[in-house]
């Protein structure tokens, strides 16, 4: 049975290698180790049974704050409901796996026998939780602005790069949310049309509510042209609403 430190040891050229993808030399690199520990390769192989678990812990809480922080200073004009969905879809786990493969988290882990043969260095939630726990390692070790610094580098990137961009990012669920509180029904997209060869098709969407088309959009993939769709939508809601109304009124004598 080994300690970590002696881990550490074993590991020396293996971790800084980590660092160089990282680009992140730790002062401690004890806590680097340690992040990569998976808690079945603690209970077989280290002396304490030390893992990253608590790590994890404060590395969720750390990168709640981080992605909050920089939504915050990014989308000054958002609301607070569309700010916690977009920081919901950037802390979810399969983005954190995502990033985890991405600088080859899964390839400097230490894993128990069974996780090892069950091909455990790929499975989203141990990538996910295993950035997280680096995440708290970087934190304890620098202090929050470095650790802020790193998730705004990689996280940044997968956001529009202005408020219009969020609000068009999330034109259908806005849609969908606006139309189910007021009558308890969601709105449908239809293929109009798809047109083009292969390698350059445009497709028309149209999304429909009740009986009435609300608006129609185009675009290179289908997604695209039903965000446009809702976008439009929204920006002429108003002028349907009493319309909506009636028709709901009628459909529910």
């Amino acid at each position: 049975m080994k300690t970590i430190r002696q881990l550490a040891h074993e590991n020396k050229n293996k971790l800084q290698g980590l660092e160089v993808l990282l680009g992140y030399k730790f002062s401690d690199v004890i806590l680097l180790q340690r992040a990569l520990v998976h808690s079945s390769f603690g209970f077989e192989q280290l002396e304490d049974g030390q893992n990253n678990e608590t790590l994890e812990f404060l590395g969720d809480a750390v990168l709640d704050l981080a992605i909050s922080d920089m939504l915050f200073h990014m989308y000054p004009e958002i609301r607070e409901g569309e700010l916690t969905k977009i920081r919901a879809g950037l802390v979810k786990e399969a983005t954190l796996a995502r990033l985890a493969k991405g600088i080859k988290l899964g390839e400097f882990l230490m894993l128990g026998k069974g996780e090892e043969l069950s091909h455990g260095r790929s499975k989203p939630s141990i990538l996910a939780s295993v950035l997280e726990a680096l995440l708290g390692a970087m934190y304890l070790d620098k202090g929050y602005e470095n650790v802020l610094h790193f998730i705004s580098s990689h996280f940044a990137p997968m956001l529009p790069e202005n408020q219009a961009g969020v609000l068009v990012e999330d034109a259908k669920s806005q849609l969908q949310e606006k139309l189910q509180e007021h009558f308890n029904r969601a709105p449908t997209y239809h293929l109009e049309a798809e047109e083009g060869p292969d390698h350059a098709k445009e497709f028309t969407v149209s999304v429909m509510f009740m009986t009435k088309v609300l608006g129609t959009g185009t675009g290179s993939s289908k997604k695209t042209a039903e965000k446009q769709a809702a976008e439009k939508a929204l920006a002429t809601l108003n002028s349907w609403w009493d319309e909506l109304m009636k028709i709901h009124a009628s459909m529910n004598d």
